[in-house]
């Protein structure tokens, strides 16, 4: 079936063998090559889209290279140079938050960093795991990061832990952890349409594991044949995909919460198998035509959702694919620019290193729509207003407004803040003064009576 309007999609896939293989992309409706971007070699889970309008990839550390790899984002639909950041250590796999407001990445050093997009400050980095990090997941709700390593071990953190911490190198106090998995993490995923908030996750154990994700308590636990390299879910999350390291895709049903036993082996006769890979799975993905997976054999294949057959087979001539999105096809036309302008995505360099806090008292940031973001220092800004105060212009007044209007907001939001902390004080300190209260209440019953049968036994 032909796709019409916003429908209509493109297949983005790179590889990790060297920065001049690049990111290829296809109209997946009839598999034509659309475009091709130079320069860059990402490794699995180390390539995202931001909000449909930017291509973010971290690069692959080679051997030789001196200060770790790099993080390149394109922007989709203007022919401009990569925005190039380079962090202080090589960074593997990285996520966003659903709003496009933090990205996280890994290295493989165990270390984990946050950056706010927008502005490109590093806002958090900190030791999360002793191995090296292969996958990070946001929640739904953005209120937890979700972090794999390489030793099995899964993390969950407390976005607002991280965040609000005053000194941005101390590891703040983990949510919980587990080492259920025994070989690397290969796959995370989160479960929206649970009624209970769930995350899924894949090891090289040969198991795909669901958690609960506030008491990371194990849920469920599917065991396989083959080694789990990557898995999706079907849009209704009815149905499981994983994908094995002989190359066959292993389809199950998502029944978390409904079986008395939590714990099985899946026998090759109660699952769907799709074969037509010749190499490992290294990743799966799902659009509006049906499922999508990439292979170290070079290959992209786009199955049809009903009959479970290769519909089309994209050629990566370039070496193993390791990541591929899907991604509106409108989001690669110029010809839009002028309809986007209100709703335009920022990305900035991210910093290598961070800053001190009183480094930053000095920048002030504009919203407008929501989306669009601009930073201005503040000596430069109070210059640039008395210029044209000089000058006379309306164009002051309106800069010292949106000044007055930005100082106001923010000090609504610290005072909401305030407020909300003091709320929390106030019944933490209720709480506590009811239980010394109760406690002083028992001891005094308790003191009675035996004053009571002290008494009562005195002659």
């Amino acid at each position: 079936m032909a796709q019409v309007g916003s429908e209509r999609e493109a297949l983005v896939a790179c590889s990790d063998r060297n920065l001049g293989t690049g990111i290829d992309i296809w109209d997946l409706q009839t598999g034509d090559h659309l475009t091709h971007i130079s320069t860059c070699a990402s490794p699995p889970h180390g390539l995202l889209c931001l909000k449909d309008q930017f291509l973010v990839a971290s690069q692959v550390n080679k051997h030789g290279s001196v200060g770790g790899g790099a993080v390149f984002a394109w922007h989709l639909n203007k022919p401009q140079s990569p925005i190039l950041s380079y962090p202080i250590e090589a960074i593997g796999p990285i996520c966003c938050s659903m709003d496009g407001v933090y990205l996280a990445g890994g290295a493989a050093s165990g270390n984990a960093y946050i950056w706010e997009v927008a502005s490109g400050r590093l806002l958090k980095t900190w030791h999360a795991h002793q191995t090296s990090l292969k996958c990070m997941v946001f929640s739904n709700d953005d209120s937890f990061l979700i972090s794999g390593s390489g030793d099995g071990m899964i993390c969950v953190w407390s976005m607002i832990s991280l965040l609000d911490v005053e000194n941005i190198e101390v590891s703040s106090s983990l949510l919980h952890y587990s080492l259920e998995h025994k070989s690397s993490i290969s796959g995370l995923l989160t479960v929206s349409g649970s009624s209970n908030s769930t995350f899924l996750s894949s090891s090289l154990d040969a198991t795909c594991k669901a958690w609960d994700l506030a008491s990371g308590r194990l849920v469920q636990t599917q065991e396989y044949q083959q080694a789990i390299t990557a898995i999706t879910l079907h849009p209704t999350e009815q149905f499981l995909f994983a994908g094995s390291k002989d190359g066959r895709i292993f389809i199950s049903e998502v029944n978390i919460g409904l079986m008395d036993e939590p714990f099985g082996v899946l026998e090759e006769d109660q699952l769907v198998i799709l074969e037509g890979h010749k190499g490992s799975i290294t990743a799966l993905t799902f659009s509006a035509l049906g499922l999508i997976s990439a292979s170290e054999d070079s290959t992209v294949c786009l199955w049809d959702a009903s009959s479970w057959t290769t519909m089309l087979r994209f050629n990566y001539h370039k070496g193993p694919v390791t990541n591929v999105l899907v991604i509106p096809y409108s989001s690669l036309l110029p010809s839009l620019n002028h309809q986007r302008n209100q709703h335009q995505f920022r990305v900035s360099v991210l910093e290598k290193c961070p800053q001190p806090a009183n480094l930053s008292k000095g920048t002030v940031t504009f919203l407008r729509d929501n989306e669009t973001s601009v930073d201005f220092s503040t000596s430069s800004l109070n210059r640039q207003i008395f210029e044209m105060e000089e000058e006379y212009t309306s164009a002051a007044l309106q800069m010292k407004l949106e000044t007055s209007i930005n100082h106001r907001m923010w000090a609504t939001r610290m005072t909401k803040h305030v407020m909300e902390m003091n709320k929390h004080l106030q019944t933490h300190l209720v709480d506590l003064m009811q239980t010394r209260l109760l406690r002083n209440t028992e001891n005094d019953s308790a003191t009675t009576r035996k004053n009571k049968k002290h008494k009562i036994t005195t002659p």
